[in-house]
């Protein structure tokens, strides 16, 4: 099998064993059917920016040319730092993309991928981010009514929980055995006090807890976890070869080493199925 397009973010759908599909144009290939066969990725030089379409020398934030990088809400601080988001203050105009992002429900989560996180996303991003990080297994614990608000609960957290991933552990599989509802409750009392001065910041009812969650199990088609993590770059080489083993956050796990799909977002590229 032969397909050749400009790569994207890997989607994915939520099974018993996590489903991934990579975008090639108007098709979508389901990766699952690929494990344990060599694949062939070739980089034929060329880059697209993924909002524009035009052709760069150089992508930026997984996918951006430099104009789009500069001029597009999509890549605002507030994307890194939700709790320096301008929608709650009225700092974005009503009819951009920044504001259709950000003022919307998100959820403050906990998950384990490689240790015990805290994270944010929008609700409709439930559970594709906990997927796109490699969670293990993941439990939300607040809604808010928009991206600052989750922001500022998260900061109100982190003081007592990481909120990182370590990639290289999570590739491996090696991840902590936690229980997620009694860490939820310990985190939950030790940062009582911040996290009582934050929701009185807000209206009633923009920042709800989660009393009846349910936990995520997540499950990845992988057969062979890595000893040692080796990553493979276009910058280092255009073809990039190996069996593949297994698919996890954003990953193909190879049997020579490991590539990011998304970091690759425009890079156009052959891809062969042997």
């Amino acid at each position: 099998m032969k397909f050749n397009g400009n790569l994207k973010k890997l989607k994915s759908a939520l099974n018993t064993t996590i489903d991934y599909f990579l975008p090639f144009a108007e098709e979508e290939i389901w990766l699952n059917e690929w494990l344990g066969k060599s694949i062939s990725l070739n980089h034929t030089g060329l880059i697209h920016c993924i909002q524009c379409g035009r052709k760069t020398n150089k992508s930026f934030q997984q996918g951006f040319c430099f104009p789009c990088l500069r001029r597009l809400q999509e890549c605002n601080l507030c994307i890194i730092h939700p709790e320096r988001c301008r929608v709650e203050m009225g700092g974005c105009p009503t009819d951009d993309w920044a504001h259709d992002h950000c003022h919307q429900s998100h959820v403050i989560y906990l998950a384990v991928s490689s240790g015990l996180k805290v994270g944010i996303t929008r609700e409709t991003q439930v559970p594709t981010r906990w997927i796109d990080q490699g969670a293990v297994q993941a439990i939300p614990i607040f809604f808010t009514a928009n991206r600052y608000q989750a922001g500022q609960v998260e900061v109100a957290l982190k003081a007592f929980i990481a909120d990182r991933t370590d990639w290289r552990r999570m590739l491996r599989n090696e991840t902590d055995n936690v229980d997620l509802i009694a860490a939820r409750d310990a985190v939950l009392k030790e940062a009582e006090s911040p996290l009582s001065a934050v929701i009185a910041q807000f209206k009633a009812g923009d920042i709800r807890k989660i009393e009846t969650a349910a936990i995520t199990q997540l499950n990845y088609p992988v057969l062979e976890y890595p000893s040692k993590i080796k990553t493979l770059l276009f910058e280092k080489t255009s073809s990039i070869t190996g069996r593949l083993l297994g698919i996890k956050g954003q990953y193909l796990i190879l049997d020579n080493g490991v590539i990011n799909i998304r970091k690759y977002s425009g890079y156009h590229v052959e891809c062969n199925v042997m």
